[in-house]
């Protein structure tokens, strides 16, 4: 998933995501483990890994998955031993990107990075080179037929929220990483049940772009960096209108 907003764009491509369901669960999987080695196996007190099964459930991953990957991040099964990594690199217009890799191999996720980058027209960039333009900020996306702007308000300022986007079809509400299960706790609390919820980069200015196809080679190289098998998330700072892309 990409952008500043991965809602947007996991509604443009769909069809892609569905397509790509066995890497969805594959990404999942991997934050349960991390989640419950950090945290312990009980959601009840590992508001993160509750959050994750909740992401589980909604992309229809099976049960049976979710506790194999909660078991080996609490040691009940064996497992690989995983690294998360972080890269920054350049993209098509100028655009800056930030790449989320878990890995059980730090050598074989910096070849295909580095390679995806140069084969769609990026560069990857030097460890801090980037960081600065973006904010480490909790995120949750929440469809807007499930409750009002007013009511959002109500709830999850007083948990921490700093802003709440009204996007049309969708709410995007950002807070400070600190505050973010605070704000988790207040939406289940209220009943509302956000259809993403994570610790997202966002970028502070956002680049324009207007040119077709400079837009269509953003799209390639963020697309090709979401099919590699170690890459979790995917950010950039480019705003451009989904009609480019036509």
């Amino acid at each position: 998933m990409s952008g500043h907003s991965k809602w947007a764009t996991t509604k443009r491509h769909k069809a892609a995501v569905d397509a790509k369901r066995g890497k969805i669960f594959s990404a999942i999987s991997k934050d349960l483990t991390l989640a419950a080695k950090d945290g312990g196996g009980d959601p009840t007190t590992n508001a993160r890994l509750r959050m994750l099964i909740q992401k589980a459930k909604t992309a229809n991953m099976p049960a049976d998955n979710v506790e194999r990957a909660i078991k080996k991040g609490t040691g009940e099964l064996p497992g690989v031993v995983y690294e998360q990594l972080l890269y920054e690199g350049y993209g098509p217009g100028g655009i800056g990107i930030i790449v989320e890799v878990t890995t059980d191999n730090k050598n074989r996720a910096a070849s295909d990075v580095r390679s995806t980058f140069t084969r769609n027209g990026g560069n990857l960039a030097n460890p801090g080179a980037l960081q600065f333009t973006f904010t480490k900020q909790g995120q949750f996306t929440i469809s807007s037929d499930k409750v009002s702007e007013d009511k959002l308000m109500e709830v999850v300022l007083d948990a921490g929220a700093e802003d709440i986007k009204n996007n049309g079809d969708y709410f995007e509400i950002l807070c400070p990483v600190s505050c973010f299960n605070a704000v988790e706790e207040a939406l289940e609390k209220a009943g509302i049940e956000p259809d993403d919820a994570e610790l997202a980069w966002i970028p502070n200015n956002e680049v324009s772009i207007t040119d077709p196809d400079v837009a269509k080679k953003i799209t390639k190289l963020i697309d090709a960096l979401d099919d590699l098998e170690d890459v979790q998330n995917v950010y950039d700072n480019s705003d451009m209108d989904d009609s480019l892309l036509d």
